[in-house]
């Protein structure tokens, strides 16, 4: 039975139902509107779906792993079978092992305590500090931006041709930027990884909430993200991948869950047998209810379908992008070029604002809420910048100190709760400020570009 046309169109212009999209926000010129929240490359509104499932869940919690009653075999069997809802959703391999964590910050770390010694580990500085800086102990190469995808995978294979051939070698990039959106090619660099006899870690952050993210299809050996950009509260995350390194690896945190067996010398001291499973670096209680909304999330796009989320993004994006174009004051910020492939994520400057300002506008008269700043990823953005604008408007960023010039960045983010109007009303804000100015007066207070107490 084929798909009419019109169906097609109306999946593309529905957006997923999210909590807080009937929040009213005041305005400082007065009275409220209807929050557009487009920052969810920060922090994506939870899916309506997810904290349904949590909250039928939520009578029914129980201590995991550590009770017979009732409720703690339930709240067991869920938190295991959230682990095979997660692995299916990332394509994992049968021997790969899938461990809950906090965050993709908290993943990395946690591998980047499990690589073998003398590892050597090969980053670009385009990365976000989650997977720049967890390397600390390991001999780290850091890489120029690329400018190309092709590039990109130059930049890798000359790197990885001049390193040592005999120890072991781990590349981390990311599949999204978080700041320019453009998708990354992570079955190349995989590919080129692997000739070289590297290993590859994912930080899916930003691409598993927008696109399909296949462990096997992409040939990575780990992947990493957070819960919170894929429609999850919580404060959860994910590490799968090979079992190797995790099982050769101290836990990442001593204590009960992670130990098999505990037993006393006779010396006095103490003597631990720990776990070659995912537990091993899950010492702890288990955050159930986290672990239980990833698995819903993931479980919530893929019946939604990623072929329909990647048409409906791909609209929003265009939007952006199209209307953006017709503000000449206003420059995207590139690696690969306008046309590169993207997720609902842009970082832009405004000539004669500076990025804290024009945000804080957005929010105060528009009740459109964004991002400024160096978005943790301080090295791209300051390449993708170059200098600051000589006008920077009435606010500092909050990254600046006193007396220094602020170079900072405005982002706009979205995805599958993101209905068309939020888009709308950010373009013809931007355009209206960029005319007309602000209809307020805005100053710094607490590093941060607030609207003046009139």
């Amino acid at each position: 039975m084929s798909v009419s046309t019109a169906a097609v169109d109306q999946a593309i212009c529905t957006p997923l139902p999210v909590l807080g999209r009937d929040v009213t926000v005041p305005l400082v010129t007065g009275g409220e509107v209807g929050y557009a929240a487009l920052d969810y490359a920060a922090s994506a509104p939870a899916l309506q779906r997810v904290w349904d499932d949590v909250a039928a869940y939520a009578p029914y919690y129980g201590s995991v792993h550590r009770g017979a009653g009732y409720l703690s075999q339930l709240s067991t069997d869920l938190f295991e079978k959230a682990r095979e809802t997660v692995a299916e959703f990332l394509d994992c391999r049968a021997d790969d092992q899938l461990i809950f964590t906090r965050s993709t910050t908290d993943s990395l770390n946690l591998l980047a305590q499990a690589l073998p010694a003398d590892c050597q580990v090969f980053v670009f500085e385009t990365e976000h500090h989650a997977s720049l800086l967890p390397w600390k102990d390991a001999r780290v190469s850091y890489l120029d931006a690329p400018r190309t995808p092709h590039q990109a995978v130059e930049t890798l294979e000359r790197a990885l041709a001049a390193r040592d051939p005999y120890g072991p070698a781990l590349v981390c990039v990311t599949g999204a930027s978080n700041v320019t959106g453009e998708l990354w090619p992570v079955r190349e660099l995989a590919a080129a990884a692997h000739a070289h006899g590297a290993r590859i870690v994912l930080d899916a952050a930003q691409l598993a909430p927008h696109h399909p993210v296949s462990v096997r299809d992409l040939d990575v050996d780990w992947v990493a993200f957070s819960g919170h950009k894929l429609y999850a509260p919580f404060g959860s995350g994910v590490l799968a991948g090979r079992a190797d390194w995790l099982q050769a690896a101290d836990p990442y945190l001593a204590g009960g869950g992670a130990s098999r067996k505990v037993s006393r010398r006779e010396d006095g001291g103490v003597d631990v047998e720990w776990h070659d499973s995912a537990a091993r670096h899950e010492a702890g209680s288990p955050n159930v209810i986290g672990a239980y909304s990833i698995a819903s999330a993931c479980k919530a796009l893929t019946e939604a379908g990623f072929d329909t989320l990647v048409a409906r993004e791909r609209h929003l994006v265009d939007l952006v992008r199209a209307g953006l174009a017709e503000v000449p004051e206003v420059r995207v910020l590139s690696l690969f070029g306008d046309d590169a492939p993207r997720v609902g994520v842009l970082s832009f400057v405004v000539d004669g604002w500076n990025s804290s300002h024009f945000a804080a506008a957005l929010s105060a008269e528009y009740g459109i809420g964004v991002r400024d700043g160096l978005f943790c990823a301080h090295p791209l953005v300051r390449t993708l910048l170059g200098t600051a604008p000589e006008s920077q408007g009435e606010c500092g960023a909050p990254e600046a100190s006193p007396g220094e010039k602020s170079l900072n960045a405005i982002r706009v983010s979205f995805g599958a709760g993101t209905p068309d109007e939020h888009i709308e009303r950010f373009v013809a804000a931007v355009r209206e400020l960029v005319t007309n100015g602000a209809r307020w007066t805005y100053h710094t207070e607490n590093g941060r570009c607030v609207p003046a107490v009139n």
